[in-house]
């Protein structure tokens, strides 16, 4: 019961984010869409679908995949400086609403795409569609949506992969010897 309030409060906390995104800008409903396959997983998880990650190593993942994901894409945005299509400003690459979509299609893929194939063509074919109406909308080109499915699909097997290394390792030895940080030290001096 404690596991549906934790969703319904994420839940929650995507609505208001994605209404401010509406707030600013013209493009609501790639705004909204972006976030409906990181929501369907919540959604199924707290109607009781049972998903093959547990629900505290799915939380680190989504958590890890968002710092990852919007880091990224923030770090590349910031520094690259291309035009978008329609001149508004130098934010293109690479599409963050892709990135994240996509971020949220792998997540829904992981956790619930052995229950059905229609679950995770479902999260895909949705993100999908959100990056052609970014390019339709003259807000990206194509190779900045690619790169944007690109960052969100393997930020977020990443994070899925180093949750599941921190949550099922039982053998890890959090020992270091003098000489693997001698050897570690002088690497690096060299």
């Amino acid at each position: 019961m404690m596991e549906r309030h934790y969703i319904i409060c994420i839940l929650l906390c995507l609505c208001c984010v994605s209404m401010k995104a509406q707030q600013r800008h013209s493009d609501a409903l790639d705004d909204v869409l972006q976030y409906v396959p990181t929501a369907t997983s919540l959604i199924l998880r707290a109607s009781g679908l049972k998903s093959d990650i547990p629900l505290k190593e799915a939380l680190v993942s989504k958590c890890l995949t968002a710092i990852t994901v919007a880091g990224t894409t923030y770090l590349l945005k910031h520094s690259i400086n291309e035009w978008r299509p329609d001149h508004s400003d130098r934010r293109s690459f690479p599409s963050g609403h892709t990135a994240i979509a996509f971020s949220g299609a792998t997540a829904l893929h992981k956790e619930y795409g052995k229950h059905s194939v229609w679950i995770s063509i479902g999260g895909y074919s949705l993100a999908t569609f959100v990056a052609v109406d970014r390019m339709i909308k003259d807000r990206h080109h194509w190779y900045d949506v690619a790169a944007g499915a690109a960052i969100g699909t393997l930020g977020t097997e990443l994070s899925y992969y180093i949750s599941h290394r921190l949550f099922n390792n039982k053998n890890v030895h959090a020992s270091i010897s003098y000489n693997q940080v001698y050897l570690c030290v002088n690497l690096f001096n060299q």
